[in-house]
């Protein structure tokens, strides 16, 4: 059992509008996860990704697949 804390980060594209979330990358090795949170509630809810999950939706973000929302 692991007690090695997420690291959370914000994208360097993120502006002040309140839409923002935030990652912690540095548990992918040692969980399999990437955990995810809204900005603003940082003691709110976190998912828990899956790496290749998160792999996934990454790539799809950087090839453009999905629509303007």
């Amino acid at each position: 059992m692991t007690t090695e804390s997420p690291h959370w980060f914000k994208s360097s594209y993120s502006g002040n509008g309140g839409q923002c979330i935030e990652v912690a990358t540095n548990l992918t090795t040692s969980r399999g996860v990437v955990p995810v949170r809204d900005s603003k509630a940082p003691h709110g809810p976190v998912l828990s990704i899956e790496t290749a999950a998160w792999s996934s939706f990454v790539a799809a973000v950087q090839a453009d697949r999905f629509d303007n929302v």
